[in-house]
């Protein structure tokens, strides 16, 4: 499978394309990473050091990729934080002609705007922009509890609250919604638990909570599961997705490692330990 990823790149630490491209070419996909930005590491350490790419710039870099003849034999387009309106402009644009060149080319979009405790992170605008202009546009949405929140209006506290979140976005456009970082009150103490929701069902599963801060998580997560949903379908696509990620995150916290160890457990990635159970949901 051939993926166009667009997103953003650090060169120390993994965030964005940089936390996303390994994962996908481990998993035998095809990568075509467009970036964002170019920064020295990610905004968790406080400072950074690179350039922004112009939303033109980056337009320009895609219709060169367009112009190798690519934009047919892309099977699915990713983005995660876009920053700005006319980024998501690109993006959408992006998505569109991909979708003219290959109609069963698929969107997966990251909503990146907030999480639990840090609150909205996204400059002001960009949360209403991805409900009202970006989310619909999707056919794979990946938001944390935080983001599924906002973008359902609701607040989720039990799992019937999670699937009526998840009914509200897909009633907007994205067939496929994968909930990450969920806790409601049905969670076991000491866990943490994914939800993943299609036309084929809706299922849960449970891992153990690890007490860390871990950042590009999230852009991990939503290409390792767009990975799996290309070839095998949403229930497995869960299942390898929360068994690699929790070999990652666990190693990384076992070794008090600050960026995750996405080459020095690849083999997780490549071959995850499916142990955590797969729940149906509803």
């Amino acid at each position: 499978m051939k993926i166009l990823s667009i997103q953003s790149h650090v060169a120390f630490g993994h965030a964005g394309n940089s936390a996303a491209v390994f994962p996908l070419q481990r998993l035998g996909h095809d990568v075509y990473p467009i970036l964002t930005v170019t920064f020295s590491n990610h905004t968790g350490y406080g400072a950074t050091r690179g350039p922004l790419v112009a939303p033109a710039d980056v337009a320009e870099v895609l219709l060169g990729v367009e112009e190798r003849g690519v934009f047919p034999e892309v099977d699915a387009v990713l983005s995660g934080y876009l920053g700005a309106e006319p980024m998501g402009a690109v993006v959408l644009d992006a998505v569109s002609r991909v979708k003219s060149a290959n109609p069963r080319a698929i969107y997966c979009c990251d909503p990146v705007m907030g999480d639990v405790g840090r609150g909205f992170f996204v400059r002001e605008g960009i949360p209403e922009y991805l409900r009202d202009s970006v989310v619909p546009h999707a056919d794979i949405l990946t938001p944390n509890q935080f983001e599924l929140d906002y973008l359902a209006g609701m607040t989720v506290e039990t799992e019937a609250d999670l699937l009526e979140a998840v009914a509200r976005l897909r009633a907007t456009g994205p067939s496929t919604v994968l909930v990450t970082s969920v806790l409601t009150s049905a969670t076991p103490a000491g866990s943490i638990q994914m939800a993943c929701v299609s036309d084929e069902g809706a299922w849960l599963v449970t891992t153990p909570l690890l007490d860390m801060i871990v950042r590009g998580g999230g852009d991990t997560t939503s290409a390792i599961f767009l990975a799996h949903f290309l070839t095998d379908g949403p229930r497995v696509a869960l299942s390898r997705t929360a068994a690699s990620m929790y070999a990652v995150l666990e190693a990384t916290h076992r070794g008090g490692h600050a960026e995750m160890r996405l080459v020095a457990e690849q083999e997780s990635i490549a071959h995850p330990d499916e142990r955590f159970a797969v729940v149906e949901l509803g």
